[in-house]
């Protein structure tokens, strides 16, 4: 699959080999989903990682130092930014494992690196996980175990449709340019939001 190292929208201090050709995702899959191979998700900078991308670049404090882990990595750049940001250790997973490839060669394209894996994080970045009625349940539990654990949760969504609002408080929200050919419009307004700290 054609992809081309450019910088992020939101984030252009970071680059990402992605997709620039005006192509929906599932063009790239033969225009049909197949649950053996996951679409290439990797090869977009959805608009959830590049808000979160924007965020900890702005704000490092919040990863500075501390164990990061990246869910549902995508092209990995809320991972990215988190190492550029200065956390002591990020690691991602994904479901896809193009995905976590793709962001290792990308943090790579970066001049950072990302880790196997890290033990108890303390920060923990999801980037548009909330995209469907089967998905959502399953992020929700997997988010709430990493709070209760002690992790900070940081979630971008632009109004995915399942995100479940209560859970979370807004920290902040931007506008990110993305791909029309993706999105049907060239802008999302995309929330930073936090898991609250109390069980719900």
């Amino acid at each position: 699959m054609p992809t081309t190292l450019s910088p992020v929208p939101l984030a252009p201090e970071l680059s990402l080999y992605l997709v620039t050709q005006p192509v929906g995702l599932f063009d790239l899959t033969g225009g049909e989903f197949r649950s053996d191979q996951p679409p290439p998700f990797w090869a977009f900078a959805w608009a959830g990682g590049q808000a979160l991308a924007r965020f900890l670049l702005d704000h490092p404090h919040e990863v500075t130092g501390r164990r990061v882990l990246d869910v549902a990595t995508g092209s990995g750049v809320a991972a990215i930014a988190a190492a550029h940001a200065g956390a002591a250790a990020v690691a991602c997973t994904d479901i896809d494992p193009a995905a976590v490839e793709a962001a290792h060669r990308n943090a790579g394209a970066n001049g950072l690196s990302l880790a196997g894996e890290v033990d108890l994080p303390q920060v923990v970045l999801a980037g548009d996980v909330f995209y469907s009625p089967a998905v959502a349940p399953r992020m929700v539990a997997q988010l709430r175990g990493f709070r209760d654990a002690g992790a900070t949760v940081l979630v971008g969504d632009p109004g995915r449709g399942f995100f479940p609002e209560r859970l979370f408080d807004l920290v902040t929200e931007y506008v990110v340019p993305v791909p029309a050919a993706l999105e049907d419009t060239e802008t999302l307004v995309t929330g930073i939001w936090r898991m609250r700290s109390s069980r719900n």
